[in-house]
Parts: C-alpha cells; structure tokens; sequence
C-alpha cells in the first residue's frame, strides 16, 4: 500500500474533495435538482479521476522546476519519496478510470473525453509560452461542471445548455483570479526559469489587479447564471457571501506581504465551493 500512499500525497488527493462541488453545481443545475444515484456516483469518480490525472502528470513534467522552488522541492517525486515508475503507473490508472466513467456517463460525455484530456495534459506546459496560462488551467477546471451537465442532459450545444457556458466562465475567472495569487509566491524562480507567469512577465500588483478584475467577472457571471436559471433567495445569499468571501481574500494579499497566500488560496476558496453548492441546493429544494 506504500506506493499508493505515497502517490495520495503526491496528488494531494485529500484537496479533491474541495474540488468536487465544481461538477456538483453542472449536475444540479441540470437535473433541476439531484441527479439519479448512478450519475452522482459516475459523475464524483470521474471529477476524481480527472484531478488525478492532470495532477499525476502535472507533477511528473514539471519535476524539474520543482526542484529548483523551495516552496516546491520537497514534493515527494522531487525528494525521491515516490519513484517516477509509481506516479506514471497512478497517472495512467486514474485515466482509465476516467474513461471507464465517461463511458458510464453517457455517450456524449465519452466523445468529449478527447477535448478533455487535451486540457488535462495540455494546461501543464502552457506556462513555459503564455502567461495565459492562469486561465487556462482555470478553463480546465471549468469542464468539470460542463461536463457534469452534459452527463445529466445528454446535450451541451443547444440554446437550453448555456447556463453550462455560464459555469464554464465563472470556474475559468474565479480559479485564474486565485491562481494569479498563488503565483505571486513564486516570481524570482519563474524569472530564472524562463516561464510566462502573469506575477513574473509583468509583476505582483499588475498580477493582483488582474486577479481583482476575474473575481468581479465572477460574480457579474453568477449573477447572469442566477438570472438565467430563475434562482430563488437561497442562492443571492449565497452569491453576496461569496462576494464577501471573496474580498477577505483580496484583503490579505498585498504586493509586500504574501504571507498569508495559503489562507486565500486553500481555505478560502474551499468556503466558496461549498458556499456556492449548498446555495444552488437550497434555491432548487427550498424555494
């Protein structure tokens, strides 16, 4: 059991659970309410199997510059704690499981595995030419509700299925806004190394206006979701406690102080994912 252990930690498989409510608000919203058993089922193994894939790989090509971070060099494929044999061999399990459960899911969800894949390995390298790559990775994150949705309603291209575009955008600007943050960490490394981090082009104010800016398109996006879905008080609540939510972060980074990055990127963007699910739930059963 050591090596798949030691392949959880590489992964960080506990933060999935953070990341689940981004399917889980496509498979509501969807089924206008919760799904049938063997969707949510389908739908959780494959959100799983997903992360694990693009992180297992992430890890694998970017071991590298992992080492040269202090604030990454003791990952466990850097340290030697996990042998890179192990995180292939987990990487590539997960995708089959991935395509085990978009073959479950549905046909549609089976044909857009390709496009998906080619985000889940693609967003890796984008770094290393565009500073866009904040936002792609946030798009990438942003097919998890797209594809949940396509899962329940069998269709993600007709008029009725652009409250999934909707989710798309607000997943792409809400975790390239804090994915902008994050980076901030990490600018001399990002300088040596050569890559297009937004922080390191163009630097850490520039990077934290930006991210500013993707949150406020955030909320005008849920907003339009609110408008578009007819959702009822629950979930205005719920989009003026992620606004509030949202300010806290911003309030605890500034350009000379990045001390506290870690409390905004994990735990306060975990209160908003679950914020933004619960809200979406109560406006579905409560109203």
């Amino acid at each position: 059991m050591k090596p798949l252990r030691d392949f959880l930690e590489l992964i960080k498989f506990e933060h999935t659970i953070f990341a689940l409510p981004f399917a889980y608000l496509g498979m509501l919203l969807a089924a206008g309410g919760w799904p049938k058993l063997s969707q949510f089922v389908w739908i959780t193994v494959a959100m799983a199997a997903a992360r694990t894939v693009a992180m297992g790989f992430n890890r694998i090509i970017d071991r590298w510059i992992d080492a040269h971070n202090p604030r990454t060099a003791r990952r466990p494929l850097v340290t030697g704690a996990i042998s890179l044999r192990t995180a292939w061999a987990g990487t590539i399990l997960a995708l089959g499981v991935l395509t085990l459960a978009a073959w479950m899911l549905g046909p549609l969800p089976l044909r857009l595995l390709p496009g998906a894949l080619l985000f889940l390995f693609g967003y890796t390298f984008t770094k290393r030419f565009t500073w866009l790559s904040h936002f792609i990775l946030g798009m990438t994150d942003g097919l998890a509700p797209m594809g949940a949705w396509a899962a329940v309603r069998g269709s993600l291209f007709s008029a009725d299925d652009l409250p999934a575009w909707v989710l798309l955008g607000i997943v792409t600007f809400w975790i390239g806004g804090f994915d902008l943050i994050y980076a901030c960490q990490d600018v001399p490394y990002d300088q040596r190394d050569g890559l297009h981090a937004f922080p390191a082009l163009f630097g850490i104010p520039a990077a934290l206006r930006l991210s500013t800016v993707s949150h406020v398109v955030t909320i005008l996006l849920l907003g339009w979701l609110g408008l578009l879905m007819n959702l009822g008080w629950p979930y205005w609540v719920g989009l003026l406690v992620t606004a509030s939510l949202l300010i806290w972060e911003h309030s605890l980074v500034r350009p000379d102080d990045l001390s506290r990055v870690d409390v905004a990127f994990f735990n306060i963007n975990s209160y908003i994912s679950i914020t933004l699910f619960v809200a979406i739930l109560g406006a579905l059963y409560i109203v």
